[in-house]
């Protein structure tokens, strides 16, 4: 008959042997992570509010915890490239098309809308105010050698901005009344204001700091300007240690019901109009 101290030792020497079979199996930090999911999302949607409002939403329903990453869609689609980010929040839809044909998402599904509009100081110097094209308001910017601050950051404002310069046949690369931030919307907002120039926004975040700008929104309306936000999953086969399942549950919270009511009363207690259109299920 054995001893019970000799089946305590061996009970012992297993949970060792499993222990350090898990420290060198699974990657670092593994039990840690399994509750956290990387973020990586575009300035708006941190500067204008919204992420404050349903993130903690979605860590009390699920318990996951959600580090945020907010810079901007080009650069939260190469750290999903990287494999740095577990889920993406993002609005620039060309570049998203091609991650996904780099099969870098294993799932993208719109979540809501805004716009962008071209805003800067009252006295207009370039007279872009009422105009319903925005490439034409860019070539009065450019015209008239009027100060823009782009944000130069690659983000999806930046590749809007792009696109609507490219439209507007003008070569803005180099003028010195064109000028880069490399900052995010909010900052970039900040500083047209304080040189009195002109910036492409999205409204949501320009509608969240409008009190502190003195800046006046001076062209919009244009199809050109509709500003499309996505949800990407990063695709597990390529970076099998993404927490794919927190990632799954943020991208299915942004579509549900729940969520969905948020992004359309949100801003309108304060600014009087969302900031935000849901538009979870709808076809592009």
């Amino acid at each position: 008959m054995k001893h019970p101290r000799h089946g305590l030792n061996l009970c012992v020497l297993l949970a060792i042997l499993c222990s350090i079979f898990f420290c060198c199996v699974l990657p670092p930090g593994y039990a840690a992570d399994q509750k956290t999911i990387i973020l990586a999302t575009t300035t708006s949607t941190q500067d204008s509010g919204l992420l404050d409002v349903l993130l903690p939403m979605f860590e009390k329903k699920t318990g996951y915890a959600v580090k945020t990453i907010a810079v901007g869609s080009g650069q939260a689609m190469a750290m999903g490239e990287r494999g740095e980010a577990d889920v993406l929040l993002v609005h620039s839809p060309d570049a998203e098309k091609k991650f996904m044909e780099k099969d870098f998402g294993s799932s993208r599904m719109i979540v809501m809308h805004n716009d962008f509009v071209i805003v800067g100081p009252a006295a207009d110097p370039a007279k872009i105010k009422g105009v319903k094209s925005a490439p034409e308001a860019f070539k009065n910017i450019a015209e008239t050698q009027s100060l823009f601050m782009s944000r130069g950051d690659n983000s999806g404002t930046h590749a809007k901005e792009k696109a609507i310069w490219k439209a507007s046949g003008v070569t803005c690369a180099g003028q010195k009344w064109y000028q880069e931030t490399g900052l995010g919307m909010g900052q970039t907002l900040g500083v047209a204001a304080e040189k009195k120039g002109y910036t492409l926004a999205d409204r949501g975040t320009y509608l969240s700091l409008k009190n502190k700008l003195g800046l006046e929104i001076l062209c919009e309306g244009d199809k050109a300007l509709l500003n499309v936000y996505h949800v990407i999953v990063v695709n597990p086969a390529k970076w099998p240690k993404v927490n794919t399942a927190g990632a799954k549950a943020f991208a299915d919270f942004m579509v549900s019901k729940e969520a969905q009511t948020v992004i359309k009363e949100f801003g309108v207690d304060r600014f009087g109009q969302p900031l935000f259109f849901p538009d979870a299920g709808k076809k592009e």
